[in-house]
């Protein structure tokens, strides 16, 4: 488990604060019993860096990730979380805000056929899952195409037919601010490596609950293989990328594994959020770069699963899934919020076994100005060292289907691509 120099963790985001406007500051040192909501989206403790959590122990010790969080899909109380509000590249998870978007737009019977325009944008370096011009699809073919393969051609197909790339951000964006997911960022439809396409483990979060409760989304994130056309009738078999529901990889699959979007490139790493149900309760885990790649994602989703299944039962929540505005939600405020994303979202994301340790103070001053700028170049420094992406460049680091800039994917038997 790594450690973390208190320059880095916690002294830092003071000297930050300090040179922030002194409501900034006031956000980013909110009441540590949760009540600030106004000033963070899902409650203020979710602003700390850090281990959040109340009430229970025995959290998983080899928790790598740069932010994850726990909470029950029912009652969207978060029971436990890791720096929730650090935006960091999403991948192929945002894919899910896009399902939130446009799944319901379009009858899963419609059929289009594919054209060249539809896929002269998709990105050099995505995954595909093998669409064609001149071939028809159904709009359920499709869908599967985006959960199963991850793959940005049905993305790009999904958003021509929705009036195209720029109104599809437009309005992935609108739905972010609908469910008040106010970390995130969309540039892309797909997830695809772009500067400023950011989200956050609260927001992903957000992202997958409220799929969850469309029965279309549940089916099609839930789905293992799928026939897919080839042209004429010829078909190929598309396998799931999410190993913890196909078991692939080495891995075994995971009980009550419901879905939900895993997501790699290689400069986000990886990303997952899942959500699995025993004995009547539902929970989702998200979890964002941790530091190894190949499985490390699944194995720390399904630590931080298993901790929520047994002693997540008695954790006391330290904050909650806002309900959306649309669904009578009640709004936070979008400056403040960012705000305080801003002054956390440099401290790293080392895991530590005790959590945070109450308000950091404000330092003031030319002495402590001139201190934030060392911490924060020793934190480049760190960051470079700890950050960079796992399985660059090497096969093993990304599963095929799932975006592999830098890498070359290894195709599973039966797909083609």
């Amino acid at each position: 488990m790594r450690e973390c120099s208190p320059l880095s963790r916690r002294a830092l985001l003071g000297l930050t604060a300090a040179a922030l406007p002194l409501s900034t500051a006031t956000d980013a040192t909110a009441a540590t019993d949760g009540t600030a909501a106004t000033a963070v989206v899902g409650g203020g403790l979710l602003s700390r860096p850090g281990v959040q959590v109340r009430g229970a122990s025995g959290l998983p010790k080899k928790l790598t990730a740069r932010a994850w969080l726990v909470a029950d899909c029912a009652s969207g109380e978060v029971l436990a979380s890791f720096d929730a509000h650090r935006r960091l590249a999403p991948a192929s998870t945002l894919k899910m805000l896009f399902a939130d978007t446009v799944l319901k737009k379009f009858d899963r019977t419609r059929r289009y056929k594919v054209t060249d325009a539809d896929l002269a944008d998709v990105p050099a370096g995505s995954s595909l899952v093998g669409i064609k011009p001149g071939i028809t699809y159904t709009v359920e073919q499709l869908w599967q195409g985006v959960f199963l393969r991850s793959g940005n051609d049905a993305v790009h197909v999904l958003s021509h037919m929705n009036g195209g790339i720029a109104r599809t951000v437009a309005e992935m964006q609108a739905k972010a601010e609908d469910l008040q997911a106010l970390d995130t960022h969309v540039v892309s439809p797909d997830g695809f490596d772009h500067k400023g396409q950011l989200s956050s483990a609260y927001d992903l979060t957000l992202f997958a609950r409220h799929g969850l409760k469309d029965a279309d989304f549940r089916g099609y994130c839930g789905t293992r293989t799928a026939d897919f056309p080839a042209g004429g009738k010829k078909t190929f078999q598309i396998q799931n990328t999410d190993r913890l529901l196909t078991g692939a990889w080495g891995l075994k699959t995971y009980e009550g594994l419901i879905g939900v979007k895993n997501g790699y490139t290689s400069h986000a790493g990886n990303t997952f959020t899942a959500a699995a149900t025993r004995g009547g309760r539902t929970l989702l885990v998200t979890v964002m770069h941790p530091e190894s790649g190949g499985n490390a994602v699944y194995e720390e989703t399904a630590a931080l699963l298993d901790w929520g299944f047994t002693h997540g039962r008695s954790a006391r929540p330290v904050g909650t899934l806002v309900t959306p505005l649309s669904e009578g939600g009640a709004s936070a405020s979008p400056a403040s919020g960012r705000q305080v994303v801003r002054a956390a979202a440099g401290a790293p994301g080392a895991v530590t076994a005790g959590g945070s340790t109450g308000p950091v103070a404000l330092a003031a001053g030319a002495g402590a100005l001139a201190l934030m700028g060392a911490g924060a170049w020793a934190l480049r420094r760190r960051r470079t060292r700890t950050t960079a992406p796992a399985g660059e460049g090497s096969a093993g680091g990304g599963p095929a289907g799932e975006e592999s800039v830098g890498e070359r994917p290894e195709p599973t038997a039966g797909e083609r691509h």
